[in-house]
């Protein structure tokens, strides 16, 4: 879908509920609907998109042009630095008729944004914009799905690299290996990294969100490596757990081959139809069985869009069906305290008979 026709969809959405518009500030919803991108600031600035109009920006008057170049949204109201943009904004709500009606706000609006919106809207009942939204971004078109295939065959080259290195990864410490992954994203055409970069050796591959840190690699160190790039806005998500040289801890064998196990099963579940959390559940079930269900500690997987992070979530209790089109990745783990970590991550699309990896690379932790 284009912008428009997604502005369409929410219409759609807002007609057959409860609401009768959507306010959104600076963020990937905004992104979504408009194709205007930026950081919140401080100044209001804000996209209006009511059940039966066309949608407008309220926005400073130093943002005017950069909205016009980068949207295809027409109405443009703006103010200048020392007008009032809650004036604004009340006049426009005014004229789209829903300063008495249910408006949903962007979910990570800053505070001081939805306060104010409630002082220039004082009758509107105030909802979340993931209630529009959400069911609309977890579903990708083709354009979105090719961008995402692409951006995890970047993922793909570069730890193709990462793994190139062999033995000469010993000495490095997780920082400069943190680096040259980002320079293999770059040079394989990603577009920045999706995230900071995770590079977790030995104990500290036993913390999920450990980051990387001066700690040199050592022969026999399970290194894990999380890590993306972004193409066209939209991110990768890959993670491998390699040994570069030596033996590993004792435990490591079995630890990485129930983990694949376990991500083997989890992907070969997904299909249309189906809850999220059976996928957490094929994964769950298989590390559980094998002794180590204390040891997996976070859920099996999340969506990918423009967010790292997204709709749906892949865990225990959440009964979303799964639909064709849905990006969400797959990422067991098993984490034993003090010693290693163990994580196989693929991002996954839902197609019409069960499911396309995006990342291909190999998941062995031999070289």
């Amino acid at each position: 879908m284009n912008y428009r026709e997604r502005v369409a969809s929410c219409q759609e959405h807002l007609a057959g509920g409860d609401a009768d518009a959507l306010v959104l500030f600076p963020s990937v919803d905004m992104e979504y609907l408009s194709g205007f991108t930026d950081e919140p600031m401080e100044r209001h600035l804000f996209l209006f998109v009511a059940q039966d109009d066309e949608p407008v920006f309220v926005a400073p008057e130093l943002y005017e042009s950069h909205i016009a170049d980068d949207s295809w949204v027409a109405d443009i109201r703006t103010y200048g630095d020392g007008g009032d943009p809650l004036a604004l904004v009340a006049d426009v709500s005014a004229e789209l008729g829903i300063q008495d009606g249910r408006v949903l706000v962007d979910d990570r609006m800053w505070a001081q944004f939805t306060l104010d919106l409630r002082g220039a809207l004082p009758d509107a009942d105030v909802g979340l914009a993931s209630e529009v939204l959400a069911p609309l971004r977890m579903q990708k078109d083709s354009r979105e799905v090719d961008a995402l295939r692409r951006a995890g065959a970047a993922a793909d080259a570069a730890m193709e690299d990462v793994r190139a290195l062999g033995s000469d990864a010993i000495g490095m410490t997780e920082a400069e290996l943190a680096g040259y992954v980002e320079e293999r994203l770059a040079a394989h055409g990603g577009t920045g990294p999706s995230f900071d970069p995770i590079v977790g050796s030995g104990p500290n591959g036993a913390k999920p969100h450990h980051r990387h840190g001066d700690r040199e690699i050592t022969r026999g160190d399970p290194v894990v490596f999380d890590f993306g790039t972004r193409v066209d806005g939209y991110p990768s998500d890959q993670t491998r757990t390699v040994v570069f040289a030596g033996d590993p801890p004792a435990a490591f064998e079995r630890v990485h081959e129930v983990v694949a196990e376990a991500q083997q099963a989890a992907c070969e579940t997904v299909q249309p139809g189906i809850p999220a959390e059976a996928v957490d559940a094929a994964a769950r079930d298989v590390i559980a069985d094998a002794g180590y269900g204390d040891e997996f500690i976070h859920r099996t997987g999340h969506g990918l869009g423009l967010e790292v992070h997204e709709e749906p979530y892949v865990v225990s209790g959440n009964d979303q069906t799964l639909r064709e089109g849905m990006v969400f990745s797959v990422e067991p783990g098993v984490y034993v305290d003090g010693e290693f970590g163990v994580r196989i991550e693929d991002v996954v699309v839902v197609t019409a008979d069960g499911c396309e990896r995006l990342n291909d690379t190999c998941r062995d932790w031999r070289l």
